[in-house]
């Protein structure tokens, strides 16, 4: 029988217990440690196998197959005439002159099943390239011209290995005298790979190794200029009257609680609205970057309001008491003090807007910007496309070159919206002041 003695004896100490609860909350701590650094670090690696994928998917885009021809360029193709006019310039029959081109390198050739397998080893775009040549010096015109064009994507895509030879001809998009014709090309120097400026300089086009994203950067450019121009003033201008003037009553509240959930707004809801509204009441143009930044200045007035409501608040309230004491209106306050200072913050949230609505295409597609747009665009007014929509055409295509273009169109927006916001972060921390 235990005596009271050996009972207290025998009960824990509080010490102890006090030690066992630390060494819990310890274990805890630590647990909870690991689970975030085991969160992070798989994020990481999800992050690099998307980087990895895409990078090994669009780096060979970079790089277009391209075959050295000589074009005679003979006169009697324009006109009759010695000097042949714009027109006759225009509207000569430049595909002619290709198949003659490439068929002087294999005069062997003759049966039309064999020149029409020869002729297709050349790119379309080659016809559009001896065209803008010529037109841009008519006095090559009797004259043997020799230029780089693009090759099919099919014999680009052989030379960038993604088309295996072997196999049965009927069950390979190229054959067996079309690999011999290559093979010869390659063989005399006239067809190799080089860097690929036509992908950044040249519109959308049905043919994969004559597309290029130039039409839908411009496009991107007019859109973010429309929404730059109109949300920014509209964004600060409400900024400042609900931070500085506005009364604080039931309809201000009702403001308030409305912008903030409007941030929180799928990006498609803003395009339904635009076309409802833009398109369809007040009768605008589809597919042209005045509705596309309209539509995204809805989307990025939240975000600007409240980046810079959050940078106005940011401001002690001394400035302003400081400039009121020394007899300064409540408009001179603000402008004059309290705006100057609180103008990088919202910069900073205005650039990340523009970031935001640059990789934006629900609200786009809404409105029609999925048409295919081949001309560069030359004003707001003009149909155009923009990057997320090019991309999201591109990955939709059959065939197999467009999958490389469609990898690099996204290497070029990331790296678009890396620096808009390494921008934004270097005005934050060039201009940030702290009080």
């Amino acid at each position: 029988m235990d005596t009271p003695e050996t009972s207290a004896a025998s009960a824990p100490k509080p010490i102890d217990i006090i030690r066992a609860g630390m060494r819990r909350r310890k274990a805890a701590e630590m647990r909870f440690k690991l689970y975030g650094i085991v969160a992070i670090t798989c994020g990481l690696l999800f992050l690099a196998i998307l980087f990895v994928t895409i990078i090994g998917n669009a780096y060979t885009a970079f790089a277009q197959t391209k075959i050295n021809l000589d074009f005679y360029l003979d006169p009697a193709v324009f006109s009759a005439d010695a000097a042949p006019s714009a027109e006759d310039l225009s509207s000569a029959d430049y595909g002619a002159i290709v198949r003659d081109g490439i068929r002087s390198l294999f005069p062997e050739v003759e049966s039309r099943g064999d020149v029409r397998a020869l002729s297709a080893l050349v790119g379309r775009g080659a016809v559009y390239d001896l065209r803008e040549t010529v037109m841009a010096a008519p006095d090559l015109v009797g004259k043997t011209l020799t230029l780089w064009v693009p090759a099919d994507d099919d014999v680009d895509m052989l030379m960038k290995g993604h088309i295996e030879r072997s196999g049965p001809e009927d069950q390979r998009r190229l054959s067996d005298n079309q690999l011999g014709w290559i093979d010869q090309l390659q063989a005399d120097g006239r067809l190799e790979k080089r860097f690929n400026t036509d992908f950044f300089t040249k519109g959308d086009s049905r043919e994969p190794e004559s597309a290029g994203i130039w039409g839908a950067v411009v496009g991107s450019f007019y859109t973010l200029l429309v929404t730059l121009l109109l949300s920014f003033p509209l964004g600060v201008a409400a900024a400042v009257y609900l931070e500085e003037f506005a009364p604080q009553n039931r309809w201000t509240d009702i403001i308030e609680v409305n912008i903030n959930n409007l941030a929180a707004v799928p990006s498609i809801v803003f395009g339904l609205l635009g076309l409802a509204v833009f398109i369809n009441f007040f009768g605008l143009p589809r597919s042209v970057p005045l509705v596309g930044g309209l539509v995204l200045t809805l989307m990025t007035l939240p975000t600007i309001i409240i980046a810079s409501r959050a940078a106005l608040k940011s401001v002690p309230p001394s400035i302003r008491e400081a400039a009121l004491g020394v007899g300064a209106s409540p408009l001179q306050t603000v402008t004059m003090h309290v705006l100057p200072l609180a103008m990088p913050g919202m910069l900073t949230g205005t650039i990340i807007g523009m970031a935001q609505a640059l990789g934006e295409s629900a609200p786009l597609l809404m409105i029609g910007m999925v048409a295919f747009i081949v001309d560069i665009p030359q004003g707001v007014f003009d149909p155009a496309a923009v990057l997320p929509v090019q991309i999201f055409l591109w990955a939709d295509s059959p065939e197999r070159a467009f999958v490389e273009r469609t990898s690099a169109a996204i290497l070029v927006l990331l790296c678009f919206l890396i620096a808009m916001n390494a921008f934004a972060v270097l005005l934050r921390k060039r201009f940030e002041r702290r009080w």
